[in-house]
């Protein structure tokens, strides 16, 4: 059974940066499609960024475009975001998922839905 756990999270303020980590244990990410949502309290998960298993397709959220970046190390089976000019509004718990449905494939889903594993999430708080 895959274990996925996010770290990296914390506060910060308006302006700052962090970059979360997602590190997979049980099963390896090389060959699958990665994403990363946050939920504030009262709403929910959406997604934020996410990738194809080969990095040839990249998505954001027209709200982080620009300022976040996520990358994969297949290596050390580990997810990274990338946050930059992070504002207020990107306070939220941070969570990663993974596309365990299809493998090599070119397809990015952005539906919270369609993926299969998540980790505990790691809270980001952005201080104005």
């Amino acid at each position: 059974q895959v274990q996925l756990e996010e770290s990296g999270g914390g506060l910060v303020q308006a302006g700052g940066s962090l970059r979360l980590s997602c590190a997979a244990f049980g099963r390896t990410l090389s060959m699958y499609s990665m994403g990363w949502f946050r939920q504030a309290p009262g709403k929910e998960r959406e997604f934020v960024a996410g990738m194809t298993w080969n990095a040839d397709t990249l998505s954001y959220a027209d709200s982080v475009k620009g300022r976040f970046t996520i990358s994969r190390d297949n290596g050390k089976n580990t997810v990274y975001l990338q946050m930059n000019s992070l504002k207020p509004e990107d306070t939220a718990v941070y969570y990663c998922g993974a596309d365990f449905s299809f493998h090599y494939t070119a397809a990015l889903r952005t539906s919270a839905r369609d993926y299969d594993s998540w980790g505990q999430g790691t809270q980001v708080t952005v201080s104005s």
